[in-house]
């Protein structure tokens, strides 16, 4: 096992009827600025549940924050921040209303000339305005970790930041949330977590037993519950398991002491950027070719993941590796997930060179585990996505 540091300074407060509890987490003087996304949460009883919770606080509020978070939209909201004298943010949705959040953390703080330097010089986010969450989608993990993803439509990029300054000092999760989301997101939130665990998961052994252990345990249970979602999100007992997977799969925890991996998110975030794909569906688009072109690489890891998510036992290592490959993808397709680009775009020609010359313009000249994928073997394995 690698040397490591571990700290996550966010509070979680789980379960039923938790909202209420933001009244007691916000500081009383604060001026707090709401975000949120499309307005579902003010159909589904959530936005209600907030207000109720924040009414001895001064509240301005903003919404429409897209499914990918974008820079033009949050710069608005910076503009209210900055003009409103606003001490406290607060994400009440999905990954991308906290990330959005994050983002607006790190920009009120910031000091340079354009926020976006935030994005594309990799600038460390050590101190942020203060933030909590209300989760209200089940996918990222973003409501426990210090990392967040930003689209610009003008430059159609999407680019990540983070920083020990952007952790939530507290996150409200409460299952009760998925009853009303669409079985289409809910398929998105599996997914994205699932191929959260694969990316810090599917590299190379190095005896770090526990740490592998705790990456099969989110997979096996997400496969357990995901069919019990999907059919009925009103399973409390399902919805607590998958919530709370979804949350585990990326705060830190099973990525101390090992390899990482994140090649399949790199690619993933350029078609979302490209082509509008939900995130989710473009982590499984890549995610197949990928192990496929980096086989002899991961075939250990594979063979072990075979055995003990899929309980495959039959066959060689290599025999082993290629059936968890396809395990996978059968998978996502019973989520309801396609595999392949162009499941998604007929205008997939020249993709796969326009993702390399973007890694190569940004010197992303070695992603992986073991920072060896170059951008000519990008463009192959995006190649065997289409």
């Amino acid at each position: 096992m690698n040397n490591f540091e571990f700290k996550n300074p966010t509070k979680i407060i789980f379960g039923k009827d938790t909202i209420e509890k933001l009244e007691t987490e916000i500081p009383k003087d604060a001026k707090v600025l709401l975000l949120y996304g499309g307005g579902s949460i003010k159909k589904n009883g959530i936005y209600d549940q907030v207000k109720t919770a924040l009414a001895k606080v001064e509240v301005i509020e903003f919404g429409g924050i897209p499914a990918n978070p974008e820079y033009s939209t949050l710069m608005d909201a910076l503009k209210v921040i900055k003009d409103e004298n606003i001490t406290y943010l607060l994400a009440v949705g999905g990954g991308s209303v906290i990330d959005g959040t994050k983002f607006l953390s790190a920009a009120a703080l910031y000091e340079g000339d354009t926020p976006w330097d935030i994005l594309t010089q990799n600038i460390r986010t050590e101190k942020g305005m203060p933030f909590g969450t209300v989760l209200t989608l089940p996918a990222t993990g973003s409501e426990m970790n210090s990392g967040a993803v930003i689209t610009r439509a003008e430059t159609k990029e999407k680019l990540a930041m983070g920083g020990p300054g952007l952790f939530p000092e507290f996150s409200i999760l409460d299952p009760q949330v998925i009853n009303s989301i669409p079985e289409r997101q809910l398929a998105n939130g599996l997914t994205d977590a699932f191929t959260h665990v694969l990316e810090q998961y599917m590299t190379y052994p190095i005896e770090a037993l526990l740490q592998d252990r705790f990456a099969e345990s989110i997979l096996q249970t997400i496969i357990e519950v995901a069919p019990k979602v999907l059919k009925d999100p009103t399973d409390y007992k399902a919805a607590s398991n998958f919530m709370w997977s979804c949350t585990m799969a990326l705060n830190g925890l099973i990525q101390k002491g090992v390899p990482g991996d994140w090649a399949v998110h790199a690619m993933g975030h350029e078609l979302t950027a490209m082509f509008g794909i939900d995130h989710a569906r473009t982590l499984a688009v890549i995610a197949p070719s990928h192990y496929k072109f980096n086989f002899e690489a991961k075939k250990e890891k594979l063979a072990q993941y075979a055995e003990r998510v899929w309980n495959i036992t039959e066959g060689s290592i290599d025999d082993k590796a290629y059936a968890a490959i396809q395990k996978t993808k059968a998978f996502f397709h019973e989520l309801g997930i396609d595999t392949k680009l162009s499941d998604y775009t007929k205008d997939y020609e020249g993709t796969a060179e326009t993702i390399a010359k973007r890694f190569t313009e940004r010197k992303w000249m070695g992603l992986g585990e073991h920072q060896s994928l170059s951008p000519d073997m990008v463009e192959k394995i995006v190649k065997m996505a289409y």
